[in-house]
């Protein structure tokens, strides 16, 4: 079976993206992207009073006017949420005729890529994903990821990320060692863990399993 969509993670810092049209979808959008430190341009006469905050703190551009071909070719992102077809025709053909990835919101025929449904735990991300034919069964199970990993995971991925490095630091020549403390990682009993010890004594215990890892 052919997929229509292959999920990658993108890095999106210092990226220039465009959000045309101001509408709660674009909104949404933008609250989407205003977390991966890309650069963000909204372009739209009039906008949600979400999009007027973001401007407002310096975390957006936003310019209140039409859109004007062919802009999009000068972005590396681009999405179109309005509700003129021909406009969102204009910005994908725009977008496509320079290479940037364009999104044009609930057209999957004119979308470069998708944005799935997403649960993340400091640096983990789950993302669920229907290949843009059923988002709402991808809303319904990013739900139920709520209970898979709940807020206490926040905390051990931090935890999870920094033990890493001290591993690869106390063990770089040594592969077997590396993934023995690993191993040993996944192997605690991480919730009760959490609820009943500071971070010092989380270091104490994870510091054994680094210096005797067999």
């Amino acid at each position: 079976m052919a997929h229509d969509y292959m999920p990658i993670s993108i890095n999106l810092k210092d990226r220039s993206c465009l959000v045309v049209g101001g509408g709660a979808v674009a909104a949404r959008k933008v609250e989407t992207l205003i977390d991966y430190d890309t650069q963000i341009t909204v372009v739209a006469p009039e906008v949600h009073q979400k999009i007027e905050h973001y401007a407002s703190e310096g975390r957006i551009t936003l310019e209140k006017r039409n859109y004007r071909p062919p802009e999009a070719a000068a972005y590396t992102l681009v999405i179109s949420a309005t509700d003129d077809n021909a406009l969102n025709q204009q910005v994908f053909d725009d977008a496509r005729g320079s290479g940037a990835l364009v999104n044009v919101v609930d057209d999957p025929p004119r979308c470069d890529f998708i944005f799935p449904a997403v649960l993340r735990r400091d640096c983990l991300t789950a993302a669920i994903s229907t290949d843009g034919k059923a988002p709402f069964v991808s809303g319904h199970l990013r739900a139920a990821l709520e209970t898979i990993f709940p807020t206490h995971w926040e905390r051990l991925m931090r935890t999870a990320a920094s033990f890493r490095e001290q591993v690869r630091k106390r063990w770089a020549d040594d592969s077997e060692k590396r993934n023995i403390c690993y191993t040993k990682f996944l192997e605690i009993d991480w919730k009760p863990m959490l609820q009943e010890m500071n971070n010092a004594d989380i270091q104490e215990e994870l510091d054994k399993i680094l210096e005797d890892p067999a």
